[in-house]
């Protein structure tokens, strides 16, 4: 029976007679289909040596990521060479049309990066054709067979270029596809994406454009993840729903990519326009990205590669290839974006136009359902406005939580500040989904009896309907997170308000709406924490409390019946409400505590540390330098303060660095010859040669500004642009160079004199601190940060000319 319309904060959308069986049969109904939806996301399994030839083994491909990866092989060297070999080998014997492309890139103005340098370089991509029968386009699958300095590249990414090499031996052993498909290996991505921007600006068959298919690897296991499209994807995605046999893809992950400044080969494809402005290239981008402790690092080796990751990447790779192969690729031009994301067994996918109507309808929604139940005396106004006050104490709570729990973690660990992800980062994830359930079950513990189940239950459904505002405005693909869970909240809610509160169909229907939660929410909360890592753990705690909100009806079944108790019952109501904030709290306790124990530093997982050398040779001064912001035991032997050397050293990042006094070593700088010095007034003209002394992987040239202005300069015959002065350096923007040739390159100057002598700062660059003056080895239990410039040398000279 109801109770009177003068105790509405006794009302909840469901009070079954029999509450303990309906929480423990709700209860397991959601944790079927969270289990469903995290098996979803598990890895195939890896296919042996021995599948059909029609099929992709990753046993097969495997045997290409050892060679690929047997060491570093950054653009220029020769370990570069030998993969570039191996590669040209591979596809040839598969009866391929194989060539090099041999040039420097990329082309003028194309691409300025930090510092006022403009970045290119000498590439050598491998690109193979496979021709259709009755073309309509191009495929081009793409991934990048150059590594990082400081790592072999076992994951980033000759996971990418085997299961590309892998898919060319399945297809060529079949039917030829309709469609021309173009196997493009690029080099330097790492240093500059060079090599994609070459290919597309001037190789022949890039010239009218096609469908890109971009393979990555961010870690060493995990799901892959489709993370980016090109705009208008709507018929792209329909094909990747249809055609991957894994996929698994979210709009919202396109929507904050988009805002991010990384970039990957897919970006040089992605920017290219025709005449009439329309893109050139349409296309997918793929990665995996769980394991990111070892992205960029000695550790990224063939033997730590999660080989069903790699299963994964090569089906979908695969599938995707025949069935664009057949497609009639012009009809894949769409003119909208599609919302879509992953449900147990596929991929849930609607029109973008539908963002907005979706949006108000839930929000619309939420409002109707709060009057209605206040009409129906089961809420009354002012406790609708608490309620929808009061669940925005979670929503700030749990991710300020998660926050503070990880500054801790980096106070007693401080070499996790260094890891984009932990090594073994599951408990610390565990511990923050469990520090958000309990500041969630907490704070309804506390308001629930003060409020009531059902104004905080609509509180929680307008918050989502609130927040699917904002998204549609500026990540309308990211909508879906909030807008359906609330959309689902008030179907149920309106079914419950209609039916007996004592009956079975109220549980069902809440029941049923915090299952939608689970399965829109919980694969973002699972998949945010390695796409941003620990120390943006409060994101995924959001989300986990979103979800929370979402399933509050459910949550309100784990307590007592509301209202009607007195004395002690009361008290003993309000107990048995506080055993799921206890448990949740316990479990946070357990994991951080089993997260500590378990992820030490040791020789298998070293603590990572970064530093440099820099000389400048007109001086015969040089420094130990480190990004580290709290330089950690090892480190510190050779850094102390902090001061910028932007101005000594041009082609190096001027933020603030650590910094101490080092050894000069008798190593020789670039050679400057001067070519030909013409000019016409006040219009300087130097063609110089520019040689590296010693093996490099980048030369850079800067032009001291207080001396004369830089109006055009060229490399190896390649214009740039510039845009004056580098930000408070004294060097005007300037060129790097990545991968010279023995030889050196040739640069040209055209300058506008400021004075008589013109000062030019050449600088290049190697890896490698071993025989140093001073340098000691790293012990057992200390690695190399990832990154750009760990273990970098650096040497610079001014000429005055």
């Amino acid at each position: 029976m109801d109770a009177p319309p003068s105790r509405p904060a006794d009302r909840a959308l469901a009070r079954p007679r029999r509450r303990p069986l309906a929480a423990v049969a709700a209860l397991a109904a959601l944790l079927a289909v969270g289990a469903g939806v995290l098996v979803d996301l598990r890895t195939p399994a890896p296919r042996p040596a021995d599948a059909p030839a029609a099929d992709f083994s990753a046993a097969r491909a495997y045997r290409n990521v050892e060679v690929i990866a047997a060491r570093p092989h950054v653009a220029g060297s020769p370990a570069n060479d030998q993969v570039r070999e191996h590669l040209v080998g591979a596809l040839r014997g598969l009866g391929l049309e194989t060539e090099v492309q041999d040039t420097v890139a990329p082309e003028a103005g194309q691409l300025q990066r930090g510092n006022g340098n403009y970045s290119m370089g000498r590439v050598r991509n491998v690109v193979a054709r496979l021709p259709g029968t009755n073309p309509t386009g191009r495929i081009f699958l793409v991934a990048h067979y150059d590594s990082v300095q400081s790592g072999p590249g076992g994951n980033d990414d000759a996971a990418g270029t085997s299961t590309i090499l892998e898919v060319a031996r399945a297809l060529t052993t079949g039917p030829r596809p309709r469609n021309d498909i173009v196997f493009v290996l690029t080099d330097a991505e790492e240093a500059c994406l060079c090599g994609a921007s070459a290919f597309v600006s001037s190789h022949p068959l890039a010239k009218d454009g096609g469908v890109v298919l971009n393979l990555e690897a961010r870690g060493s296991t995990g799901p892959v993840i489709m993370f980016e499209t090109s705009r208008n994807n709507a018929n792209l995605v329909e094909l990747f729903g249809r055609a991957a046999p894994h996929p698994v893809g979210t709009s919202f992950a396109v929507e904050i990519y988009r805002l991010l400044p990384n970039d990957t080969d897919f970006t040089p494809f992605r920017d290219q326009h025709g005449l009439d402005d329309r893109p050139r290239f349409i296309g997918l981008n793929s990665a995996y990205i769980d394991g990111g402790a070892i992205y960029h690092t000695p550790l990224d080796t063939p033997e730590v590669m999660d080989r069903g990751s790699l299963q994964q990447h090569g089906d979908n790779a695969l599938g995707l290839a025949r069935a664009l192969g057949r497609s009639d690729l012009p009809t894949l031009w769409s003119g909208d974006d599609a919302t879509y994301f992953p449900v147990p067994g596929g991929l849930v996918r609607y029109p973008g136009w539908l963002t907005w109507p979706l949006a108000l309808a839930a929000a619309i929604g939420v409002l109707v359902l709060g009057l209605f139940a206040r009409s129906r005396g089961r809420t009354t106004g002012r406790r609708l406005v608490a309620g929808f006050g009061l669940a925005l104490v979670p929503i700030v709570l749990a991710p300020l939580t998660a926050q503070l729990f990880w500054a801790a973690v980096t106070a007693i660990r401080p070499g996790h500040a260094e890891l984009l992800d932990p090594y073994r980062p599951t408990w610390y994830r565990l511990a923050v989904v469990a520090l958000a359930a309990a500041v969630l079950l907490g704070w309804y513990a506390l308001v629930r009896r003060w409020a009531g189940p059902i104004a905080l239950a609509i509180g929680g459904l307008a918050w989502l309907a609130l927040l699917g505002v904002p998204l549609a405005l500026f990540a309308p693909g990211g909508s879906y997170l909030v807008v359906v869970p609330a959309l689902a909240g008030v179907v149920a809610g309106f079914v419950a308000l209609n039916t007996r509160i004592d009956g079975p169909w109220p549980v069902v229907a809440v029941t049923a709406a915090a299952a939608v939660g689970v399965v829109v929410l919980l694969p973002t909360v699972v998949l945010l924490f390695p796409a941003l890592g620990m120390a943006m753990g409060g994101v995924a705690a959001l989300f986990a409390v979103l979800l929370g909100l979402a399933a509050l009806p459910v949550v309100d079944l784990l307590h007592p019946q509301a209202g009607g108790q007195r004395g002690m019952r009361a008290l003993r109501a309000r107990k048995l409400g506080t055993l799921p904030v206890c448990a949740a709290a316990l479990a946070a306790t357990v994991f951080a505590g089993v997260g500590l124990a378990v992820d030490r530093f040791d020789a298998a997982h070293p603590a990572p540390t970064h530093l440099m050398y820099a000389m400048d040779v007109d001086t015969r001064q040089a420094r130990w330098l480190s990004h580290e912001e709290h330089p950690q035991p090892w480190t510190a032997q050779y850094v102390g303060g902090v001061e910028r050397v932007g101005g000594e050293f041009p082609g190096l990042d001027d933020a603030e660095l650590r910094s101490g006094p080092a050894q000069p070593a008798d190593l020789p700088a670039p050679k400057l010859e001067v070519l030909s010095d013409t000019g016409d007034g006040d219009v300087r003209l130097l063609r110089l040669r520019v040689t590296p002394q010693r093996q490099v992987r980048l030369l850079t040239v800067h032009v001291d500004g207080d001396t004369a202005e830089v109006l055009s300069a060229a490399a190896e015959g390649r214009m740039s642009s510039f845009s004056g002065p580098s930000p408070n350096l004294p060097w005007t923007a300037g060129l790097t160079f990545h991968a010279p040739p023995p030889q050196g390159i040739e640069v040209a100057l055209k300058l506008l004199r400021k004075d008589q002598r013109v000062r030019v700062r050449v600088m290049d660059v190697s890896d490698g601190l071993d025989g140093l003056p001073g340098f000691r080895p790293r012990p057992a239990g200390v690695g190399v940060a990832g990154s750009h410039s760990s273990d970098m040398l650096a040497v610079a000279r001014t000429y005055p000319l």
